[in-house]
């Protein structure tokens, strides 16, 4: 099978997939318009920040599994991913460490204006007097948005600074703030007002776009801090110009909207304030991009390609349905044989019954084994008698399944 790696990884990878039966091509700068060309004959693809879209997806007639190198998806169109049958996998939680240890150095450069004093003293100046103007983090309160894997790390860091802690998450609610011991807010205008910083951890869907708008900007204080460390999208950018300007709104990005496609590119420069007390800092899209992370990253691609190899199996696929409408299962024990879970399925076709989820286990000394068909509708008993009849199968019983709706 052919492994197309789309993007930079780790040279340990590299390494660990040349024991396993896989020909590897490493295209580190392919772009989205390239991978298009080339992923035909691809079975599994790796990338990071390519975009794999719905016309390289419908060029990739081999294509088993895409791996995303990172903590998020949304470089690829899962949706026409999930109606060929491919498998979209990622590797939450691996670079969580590295970006909330961003997240503090936006932090600090913020509260300290480090860029800036770093820019005055390579030009020659000793500015001392205008660059002891700091706040301090000690005390302020840190409003989280987001609280899985980064926001989790981020916390932690928190603490450690002397940060008090509040969070808001679909995913959150009191008893697990209370059990990570943390504030709670109901809502992200709620957060805002309770924070002097906040710092954004959410996917970017149709839920959080712009989700940052002009209320809950209005709803931090004079002078708070805003660390956009997830995705652009998630900025209603004229409302936090706005905020930057009048109320001084202090800004740390690692994301833009208008990121080069390639590698390397040209962007708007950074915008300066124009009332002298807002801030807009900003890094080209490298939170995850520490030496720690990107090994662990590494091994974790590697981990989800040996299992598909050697298992069949998918660890972190994101488009896996978790239920299914089957109202049956038939449990089947059988001789293993070749061809009796074909002849079953043949009974099954015949009978006009859709089999929506199949497993079939070995027991030991390979003799026997147990298949198991989840079904949308009632197997008649003329379709279970029917299958009884050959000779290899040893008992077979229709089971239904409980209705968790």
């Amino acid at each position: 099978m052919r492994v197309l790696i789309a993007d930079r990884l780790h040279s340990s990878a590299l390494d660990e997939l040349a024991s396993l039966p896989v020909d590897v091509e490493y295209a580190p700068d392919l772009t989205r318009d390239a991978l298009v060309e080339r992923i035909e004959n691809v079975g599994i693809l790796v990338v990071r920040s390519t975009e794999v879209t719905a016309e390289a997806l419908g060029r990739a007639k081999q294509l088993h599994i895409i791996v995303r190198a990172g903590a998020a998806y949304d470089n690829i169109d899962v949706k026409v991913a999930s109606a060929r049958g491919i498998y979209v996998a990622y590797t939450p939680g691996k670079n969580a460490a590295a970006v909330a240890e961003l997240v503090f150095g936006h932090l600090v450069s913020l509260d300290r204006r480090i860029p800036d004093a770093v820019a005055s003293l390579r030009a020659g100046s000793w500015e001392r007097q205008e660059f002891s103007k700091a706040e301090g983090l000690l005390g302020k309160t840190l409003g989280i948005a987001g609280f899985g894997s980064v926001g989790r790390e981020v916390a932690h860091r928190a603490k450690a600074f002397g940060m008090d802690v509040v969070a808001w998450s679909r995913s959150l609610n009191p008893a697990k703030a209370r059990e990570a011991n943390i504030g709670y807010a109901k809502s992200l205008e709620e957060l805002a007002a309770k924070c002097h910083a906040l710092t954004l951890h959410l996917p970017l869907n149709d839920r959080t776009r712009g989700i940052v708008n002009e209320q809950v900007l209005k709803a931090l204080p004079e002078r708070a801090m805003l660390v956009n460390t997830a995705r652009a999208g998630l900025l209603d950018h004229a409302a936090v110009d706005q905020a930057v300007d009048t109320r001084g709104l202090r800004l740390a990005f690692d994301v833009r909207a208008d990121e080069p496609r390639t590698k390397t590119g040209r962007v708007e420069p950074l915008r300066i304030p124009t009332n002298g007390r807002g801030l807009i800092y900003g890094t080209p899209h490298i939170a995850a991009s520490t030496d720690q992370a990107q090994l662990a990253i590494a091994g974790e691609t590697v981990r989800i390609i040996r299992a598909f190899l050697l298992h069949g199996e998918v660890p972190h696929a994101v488009n896996v349905a978790t239920g299914t409408p089957a109202q049956f299962q038939i449990v089947l024990r059988m001789v293993d044989r070749v061809g009796t879970l074909a002849n079953v399925l043949g009974v099954l076709k015949r009978h006009g019954l859709n089999v929506l989820h199949v497993t079939n286990e070995l027991f030991e000394g390979g003799l026997a084994s147990c298949a198991k068909f989840k079904l949308a509708s009632r197997p008649s008993e003329a379709c279970l008698s029917e299958i009884r009849m050959f000779e290899e199968v040893l008992q077979v019983d229709a089971v239904p399944l409980p209705n968790f709706a």
